[in-house]
């Protein structure tokens, strides 16, 4: 299974925008693309994508930008994935009658895995994460 960079990127902005979400600040697509390290223009696009499933919302004005529609807890890998592609994994083989149907299984079974683990990883649990690592001391 090989993801797009697309995948990649919205992974980012939803992670940017989570680390702002406690204190309710929209972020300006340039601000976010600088910190995440994302071309703003593709940005731009990525979000209009998350907008329409409900991940992020936008507002207009002087203090306008973007940021998450919903708590960081309450978002997964796995939607982001599904936002980006519409499923987390797929195969022709699902659909195929010709396929074999213990091989038809097996792809269902490897489906149900991958998005039980896409939609376990949330972006708290990401942020909760790259918390730790900032309060690591080296010695």
């Amino acid at each position: 299974m090989k993801l797009s960079v697309k995948s990649d990127y919205a992974a980012r902005a939803v992670l940017g925008l989570a680390r702002y979400y406690s204190a309710g600040q929209a972020l300006r697509v340039e601000q976010l693309a600088a910190e995440q390290n994302v071309p703003s223009n593709y940005l731009v696009q990525i979000l209009i994508e998350l907008k329409a499933q409900g991940i992020v919302r936008s507002l207009r004005g002087k203090e306008g930008g973007y940021l998450l529609a919903r708590a960081p807890a309450h978002i997964s890998m796995g939607d982001i994935l599904r936002a980006m592609h519409g499923a987390v994994f797929d195969t022709p083989a699902l659909s195929d009658p010709e396929c074999p149907p213990e091989l038809r299984a097996a792809w269902q079974r490897l489906r149900h895995h991958l998005e039980r683990a896409a939609d376990g990883i949330t972006f708290q649990q990401l942020l909760d994460e790259g918390g730790d690592k900032e309060k690591m001391y080296y010695i």
